[in-house]
């Protein structure tokens, strides 16, 4: 059966309903921890300084692709576990989606597994030039496109 590539909101409902497992709080950081050592550690060409994220007070590498379908392809990695199980997910969400579909996302996931309200605001910040900077790639591949 071929795999039909699931929508942003597919995932994040997928997302959504395996954090809704774990009540603790310590138990999602650790869901984050695992899904950040599961991740493919990036080449190490990629971690220069033109992919690191601004804002991050850890140091997160991005790597953007845009592939022959017109899809972004994400590769990422960070030296903070948390951080890498967050850049994790967003990778999750929005890998090879097209630039549209990222821009015009919605990512209520965060939100709704309490994300948001459970980091500190350092790492808050990170997340946000994270989404920031995916956002960013995706215009840039888009104009490319034109």
């Amino acid at each position: 059966m071929e795999n039909e590539a699931m929508t942003i909101n597919e995932i994040q409902d997928e997302i959504i309903a395996e954090f809704s497992d774990y009540d603790d709080w310590m138990d999602k950081y650790q869901l984050l921890i695992d899904l950040g050592n599961e991740q493919e550690p990036l080449d190490e060409q990629y971690k220069n300084e033109s992919n690191l994220i601004e804002g991050c007070q850890s140091r997160v590498w991005l790597q953007a692709d845009l592939t022959d379908e017109g899809k972004i392809h994400f590769q990422a990695e960070s030296d903070a576990l948390i951080v890498k199980g967050i850049i994790t997910l967003l990778i999750r969400v929005l890998d090879n989606q097209t630039p549209d579909d990222i821009l015009n996302a919605d990512l209520y996931f965060i939100e709704q597994i309490g994300l948001r309200e459970h980091l500190s605001p350092t790492r808050s910040n990170g997340l946000l030039a994270m989404m920031k900077q995916m956002r960013m790639y995706a215009l840039a591949f888009k104009a490319k496109q034109g």
